[in-house]
């Protein structure tokens, strides 16, 4: 392992889901990491989730006697441009890559929305009660709408040049599932080193893929064009390289002609515990979480400065991760 991370243990991810009601917005949060690296994470993770990650988009309308966007449609309350930037905000999700036509065939009156289309069974549309346009008495549409499988930004002047038919009205396609991405570096503390990195990552989908799906997605991506600068066959300081996977799986397991692996190491610094109990415990001697858990809530009383506030502040704290302080029955 890296010797920073010999140092200070490995990094821990975590995710804490901001709404009960949806999965498309999480906060991710990754520490603690060496200097300057919660920078080079978060700027790569933000560049992958807002332009290589794949969705779906209206491309394209026609319109019944409709040649072009400025054209008034007689008994719809809407013009054809308010239709067109409707279709654009649609969310959808699609399961496989070719272009597929979506019908629309309505009588007035009528509010027409979403869940009017007929698709087939390759596409869901997410937002059902989004509406489209507004038939008066006697008014009537027939449109077929192109939806298609896409990353990040197509403008419908570049398909306008390829495909310039008549009564063809392309339309701006953001293909993009993911709506936003924040994220900030604060610092983190191990022992003495205060210097360190901790990434929170903000993320909101359109619904079409779940946050932890896009991060996920993002960070495969990623892995898969890193591989292009590596060469299996040629390590270079193999003992400065950061294994993570024999730090978490293989605590215990050691070979025969190496050194004893260290135990697992979590730093506490990453349960956001209030600056009292934290001190607290790491004036006692409790710097990981592992060594927290084989704690007791006797022997936390005894720790100087730890009152019964801290002890209910640690129990729901590893609540939250499914974690407990050891029981009093087992404290020999």
């Amino acid at each position: 392992m890296h010797i920073i991370q010999e140092e200070i243990g490995p990094p821990v991810f975590s995710t804490v889901p901001i709404s009960k009601d949806s999965d498309a917005v999480a906060t991710f949060t990754i520490a603690p990491l060496p200097p300057g690296f919660g920078i080079t994470l978060g700027n790569a993770t933000r560049r992958v989730l807002l332009s290589s990650l794949p969705g779906a988009a209206v491309t394209s309308v026609r319109i019944k006697e409709v040649q072009h966007e400025y054209t008034a449609l007689k008994g719809v309350t809407e013009s054809v441009l308010d239709i067109c930037l409707n279709l654009k905000k649609l969310t959808l999700r699609k399961f496989n890559k070719d272009p597929e036509v979506v019908s629309l065939t309505a009588k007035g009156p009528k509010v027409i929305k979403a869940k009017d289309l007929k698709v087939s069974s390759d596409i869901e549309i997410l937002d059902p009660d989004m509406t489209i346009l507004t038939l008066e008495k006697g008014g009537e549409v027939d449109i077929d709408i192109t939806v298609e499988k896409g990353v990040g930004y197509s403008p419908a002047s570049e398909r306008n040049k390829k495909q310039n038919e008549p009564g063809l009205i392309h339309i701006d396609a953001i293909f993009s599932p993911v709506i936003r991405v924040k994220f900030d570096v604060e610092s983190a503390r191990v022992g003495q080193r205060t210097n360190l990195d901790k990434l929170v990552l903000d993320v909101m989908t359109n619904g079409s893929l779940t946050a932890e799906e896009a991060m996920q997605f993002s960070s495969q991506l990623l892995k898969s064009y890193f591989e292009y600068f590596s060469s299996a066959d040629k390590i270079v300081e193999q003992e400065y390289i950061a294994d993570f996977s024999r730090a978490g799986a293989g605590a215990g397991v050691q070979d025969d002609d190496s050194a004893p692996v260290k135990e697992s190491y979590t730093p506490i610094e990453i349960l956001n515990f209030s600056p009292r109990t934290l001190n607290a415990l790491i004036n006692a001697g409790v710097g990981s979480i592992e060594q927290l858990t084989k704690c007791t809530e006797a022997s936390l009383s005894n720790f100087r400065g730890f009152g019964a506030k801290a002890l209910d502040e640690v129990r729901a704290t590893l609540a939250e991760r499914g974690l407990a302080l050891a029981d009093e029955s087992l404290d020999v």
